[in-house]
Order: structure tokens, then C-alpha cells, then sequence
């Protein structure tokens, strides 16, 4: 059986006491969008307008972001200072791509459980609008030859040496969907899940389905509480997310063509998650906290884990940082009353279910001595997941475990695990308790 290689979390009680997150936002030409802080300013505001203490009260301010605008370096101090958490709140801002979110949350829980704090806000938020449009290496280049060249003859003939094809943008979206180290897209790690798993088209195409279909259930019966209306400059408000499509069914979907691997592949555009702008937060408190302020809580954090795999294999890195949360924690996977797993991919979604019950994976790759078993579909992305709300990859994170904790809510269940895939090959999970 594989050993973590992590400590649990320990200490003091975690506990959640309310949370909000902005709609999810179809992603957008700059001039039209939100910036990443005001989408979290906007989310923060109703949450905090709600609670018995002020503002200044909380210890510290965490949020996750992994592309902020140019102008929003530390992001979660922008956002603190603006939400009048006044000029000596600590905040500071984590990276750790599609897991920022929730690496955020465990932060802030690992400083409650060590007693260092008692309310802390976090959560994450991302503007996808506002990723960079880069300038070329050459291009970069010639602009510092320019900038130096002092003599008006030396300027002239920097400027003949300009060429064209310096001026070709560089997208920082796409250099940002894409590994490095293997040098694959996230939508080719998903191919090659969809391969290994022998995962059809169809079957890709029904799940996303099912998110879509779920997602408007839960806008149309009112299972979303922890989305707040927000308002632009332009006297527009959102109060849903924009991704849903009622009418979406797997004969439309199947007209669309592969985007990552042409022509034959089988992900596209309609089974992959969207690229959308969003923020959500949460506070975190301890029981000190709960019991001086008399708070309501809507949950606990139990544990969260990390853990690393194969880059090109990316999207099974929930995979691996369940197992070990179910390992050290003694439990089954049917002991789990509802799971969030990010919907990066429907490949990925299901490459993960299918791992899960696999006994060669489970053995080989995870060190266990058989398949941990099934997911119950009924007990998964009940709400929909980000094939149809979204993926503001900041945001994401933190977004699951908030839902998450609702659905415990909602269906009188105990226990649940949020978890997802990390761009790089890595996996988030944290373990969360209604009571």
C-alpha cells in the first residue's frame, strides 16, 4: 500500500462558516470584463456584509490566482484593502495553477489549526478575459536595441532591422494550457486518458450532458444559494452562470470537431470545461472564533492533500491525492457521501472513475493491494461541474469545496471530498464534514 508522503492536518478544529462566489462568466474581450480583483471585491462584499464582525476583524486574507492583470500584483492584498480590511490585514496571494483555490483554503486552515489564527478569508479567483497578449522574444529584443540606441542614425537603423514577424502576439492562455516539460496541451492529456481508458467519444459527449442538464436543475430549483448577483459598470447584473446551454444533447455535441488532436482525436470544445472569469470565497474560523462571534457553520475542513503525477497524465492526479486522503483517514470510497471532481475534461472525469475501480492502476500506480471500487454517478458533480459552469482556474478550487459543503447541506449527508486535477501533473483533495 502506497505510504503518504504528507502530514495530516492537525491542531485545532477547522471550521467553515458561510462562503459566496461570483456567477461564472463566459470569458470575453477585456473592455467588456471584469478584472480579477473586482470580481473578488463583489463576491467578498456580500459575504462579509452578512457577518457579525467587521471587516478588520479577520486575521488574514489568502486567495489563489494564477494570471492576475498587470496591475494586480498580490492580488489578495488589492482585494483586502478594498474590501476595508484595513491597512495592517496580512494577505498574500498562492499559485499552484488549476489548485490555487483550494491551495488557498488549506493555507488558511493549516494556520486555524495551528492556532495562529481564528478568521481567516480565503478562496480564489480568476479573470481569463484579462490573460496576457505577449510580445515575441525578438520583438522584446529589438524594443531594448531601440530603447538604447541614443544617436538618431543608430535609431533609423534599428528600425530597418524590425521585421513582421516580430509582431506576431504571443497568447498567454494557450503558453498557459500548455506543459512545458512534455509539451502537450491540457486537451492532449486528455487524449491520452481517453486512449488509455478506452473512453469513446459518445461517452465524452454524454457526460457533458448530464453537466449542462445538472447545472440547470440546480438554477432552476434554487440549489445555488452561494452565488451573489454582481453588477458592472454598465448597469448590467449577472446572477447566473453563463455557461449552462438547456438545449445541449449528445447529437449536437457530436457535430463538433476535436481542438487538441486534429482530425482524429476526440475532445473538443462542447466536452471540455470553459474558459470563464470567477471568484469565490470562504471564511474559515475556529472554535474560538465560532463561539465569540456566534457564527454559523456550515461545515469543517477535515484534511486536504497533495500529491504529483505523470505530466502527461495530468488529469488523474485526483486519483492520487484521494488515495491517500482515504488511506490515512481509514476509509472506503463508499464511506465518501458526495464528491466534487472538477470537470477539467469529460475524458478526465471519467479516466478518474474508471482508475479508481481499476485494480491494475490501483496496484501498480497507487501501491494498494486492489481497485478502490466505484464513485456512484448520483453521488458525483451533482450540481454540474466545470464543463458547464466553468473553469476560472484560480477560482475553481475553492469554488468545489463551497458547493460541496452546500450539497452535504442539502442532502443531510455527512462527508464529502473536493478534488481536481492540476495543470504540471499534480492533484488536489480536501476532506470535508458537515459537523
Amino acid at each position: 500500500m502506497k505510504k503518504s508522503q504528507h502530514i495530516s492536518m492537525q491542531g485545532k478544529i477547522v471550521y467553515v462558516v458561510d462562503g459566496s462566489r461570483t456567477p461564472y462568466l463566459k470569458a470575453t474581450k477585456p473592455t467588456l470584463a471584469f478584472k480579477a480583483a473586482e470580481l473578488a471585491v463583489q463576491a467578498g462584499q456580500a459575504l462579509l456584509s452578512r457577518q457579525p464582525f467587521a471587516a478588520d476583524t479577520l486575521d488574514e486574507v489568502i486567495l489563489g490566482c494564477v494570471m492576475p492583470h498587470v496591475d494586480e500584483a498580490n492580488i489578495a492584498r488589492i482585494v483586502a484593502l478594498r474590501l476595508g480590511c484595513g491597512i495592517h490585514m496580512p494577505a498574500w496571494t498562492v499559485q499552484r495553477n488549476c489548485g490555487s483555490g483550494m491551495q488557498a483554503l488549506d493555507c488558511a486552515a493549516r494556520n486555524i489549526a495551528a492556532g495562529r489564527a481564528d478568521l481567516i478569508l480565503a478562496g480564489g479567483v480568476e479573470s481569463m478575459s484579462y490573460a496576457p497578449v505577449l510580445l515575441s522574444t525578438q520583438m522584446t529584443s529589438w524594443l531594448a536595441d531601440f530603447s538604447r540606441a541614443r544617436k538618431l542614425m543608430d535609431k533609423v537603423r534599428c528600425l530597418g532591422s524590425l521585421r513582421p514577424a516580430y509582431l506576431k502576439p504571443v497568447i498567454g492562455l494557450i503558453c498557459g494550457l500548455t506543459d512545458p516539460v512534455v509539451g502537450l496541451s491540457m486537451g492532449s492529456t486528455a487524449e491520452i486518458l481517453a486512449a488509455k481508458f478506452n473512453i469513446s467519444r459518445e461517452e465524452m459527449d454524454a457526460y457533458a450532458v448530464g453537466s449542462h442538464l445538472r447545472l440547470a436543475s440546480a438554477h432552476d430549483e434554487g440549489r445555488l444559494g452561494e452565488i451573489e448577483t454582481i453588477y458592472d459598470n454598465r448597469g448590467n447584473f449577472y446572477d447566473h452562470d453563463q455557461g449552462v446551454r438547456r438545449d445541449s444533447s449528445v447529437e449536437h455535441l457530436s457535430r463538433l470537431k476535436p481542438v487538441f488532436e486534429k482530425p482524429f482525436g476526440s475532445v473538443t470544445a462542447g466536452n471540455s470545461s470553459q474558459i470563464t472569469d470567477g471568484a469565490a470565497l470562504l471564511i474559515l474560523a475556529s472554535a474560538d472564533a465560532v463561539k465569540q462571534y456566534q457564527l454559523d457553520v456550515i461545515g469543517r475542513i477535515v484534511d486536504c492533500e497533495w500529491a504529483a503525477n505523470d505530466p502527461a497524465e495530468m488529469g488523474l492526479g485526483p486519483v492520487h491525492a484521494s488515495s491517500l486522503l482515504l488511506q490515512r483517514h481509514q476509509l472506503a470510497l463508499n464511506d465518501i457521501d458526495y464528491w466534487e471532481l472538477n470537470e477539467a475534461f469529460a475524458a478526465q472525469v471519467i479516466a478518474c472513475c474508471r482508475a479508481f475501480a481499476d485494480n491494475n492502476y490501483c496496484t501498480q500506480q497507487l501501491g494498494f493491494d486492489a481497485a478502490l471500487g466505484e464513485i456512484d454517478s448520483e453521488r458525483l458533480n451533482v450540481d454540474g461541474g466545470a464543463i458547464s459552469i466553468g473553469h476560472p482556474v484560480g477560482s475553481s478550487g475553492a469554488r468545489i469545496v463551497l458547493h460541496l459543503l452546500n450539497v452535504l447541506q442539502q442532502k443531510d449527508a455527512q462527508t464529502g471530498i473536493a478534488t481536481q486535477c492540476i495543470g504540471g501533473g499534480q492533484g488536489g483533495a480536501m476532506l470535508l464534514a458537515r459537523s
